[in-house]
């Protein structure tokens, strides 16, 4: 099997392409990658020889076209993720969410290749903090801001080529991911960070709105097991019941630290900030038996934690433009 992963460099793409080849070492990987700054070819790590590394851009249609028709199975990672960027400037989210999808999307169609589409809950808006409910396939979309609403627009053209065109895909909604090669402007990793250079964790707003969080490579063994019994045309929901607060989750981080659980500090609210979000994975554990191996939230972020001690290396030239951005909004 060949496989095509786009945005294979990235957080989420790139911790697929470790646990492929550790799990399904026979099949030959292509990742394509705009390297834009949120990607780094050295989160492929010590599997970097073993790929097939090209830089492009997603919305090159001919680019994708000629990378397409010579594999079995695309694999869409590839995406403008940062919400708080999508509030400065939604064009980059329009162009690789929106346009990159569908140049995608025509070239698996001209060469009849399978695709799983990799997208996110927050498609689904938020649920109120006393809501017993969470998010199921069922769940009509409402997207808050420019990012979500641009993974909700690529949801729908896969839909509507599956149905039009007979395109033989997949999609998968997940909760939040977190655990290695995260680049440090991300939640988890800018509190690990933080803490790990004498700077105090920041929370916006009251610091309790939740998320339901779920380790990558929780995510990534879902995708294979969607990519290889899944039923094409079938959306499926990958969450790991993780939920925590902000303020659970920064707690958590300062006492695997060692440091008081409120040595936090609160600043002002995002703009259109979604108060929760839940997953219920019942269809994907009842119909294609997928299981979580972090069994809970805590398990999961001690090994995070650990991962970024001992890999200052890779996360140390992104901190301080990081931080200077965040300075200038005063978050």
């Amino acid at each position: 099997m060949r496989a095509l992963v786009t945005g294979g460099a990235g957080f989420i793409g790139a911790n697929f392409v470790h646990w492929t080849r550790a799990h399904r070492p026979e099949v030959e990987i292509v990742v394509l990658d705009a390297l834009t700054y949120a990607a780094d070819g050295s989160s492929l790590g010590a599997v970097r020889d073993e790929v097939e590394l090209i830089q492009g851009d997603i919305a090159d249609s001919s680019l994708v076209d000629r990378l397409v028709k010579d594999v079995d199975q695309v694999f869409h990672f590839a995406a403008e993720t940062h919400n708080d960027n999508s509030l400065t400037d939604p064009s980059p989210f329009v162009h690789t969410n929106v346009v990159g999808t569908f140049s995608l999307l025509e070239a698996v169609r001209r060469h009849d290749v399978r695709l799983h589409h990799v997208s996110t809950d927050e498609v689904y808006g938020d649920l109120e903090l006393d809501d017993p409910e969470r998010f199921t396939e069922a769940t009509p979309y409402n997207p808050s801001s420019p990012y979500s609403a641009t993974k909700a627009g690529s949801d729908l053209l896969v839909r509507a080529w599956v149905r039009s065109f007979g395109v033989a895909a997949t999609i998968s909604n997940c909760s939040n991911n977190y655990g290695p090669y995260q680049h440090v402007e991300k939640f988890i990793p800018r509190q690990i960070t933080n803490v790990l250079d004498g700077i105090a964790p920041k929370l916006y707003g009251d610091g309790l709105n939740v998320r339901d969080w779920i380790h990558v490579d929780d995510h990534n063994a879902a995708v294979w097991t969607i990519a290889e019994t899944g039923r094409s045309g079938e959306t499926y929901l990958i969450g790991a019941d993780g939920e925590q607060t902000n303020r659970d989750v920064v707690a958590a981080v300062l006492r695997e630290l060692g440091k008081p659980e409120d040595a936090f500090e609160l600043v002002r609210d995002r703009p259109g900030h979604d108060r929760r979000y839940a997953i219920d994975s019942s269809k994907l554990r009842t119909e294609l038996g997928w299981t979580p191996t972090y069994p809970d939230f805590a398990s999961g972020l001690k090994a995070t934690v650990q991962w970024y001690q001992q890999n200052e290396d890779w996360w140390r030239p992104q901190k301080a433009a990081t931080e200077a951005k965040y300075a200038k909004t005063q978050q």
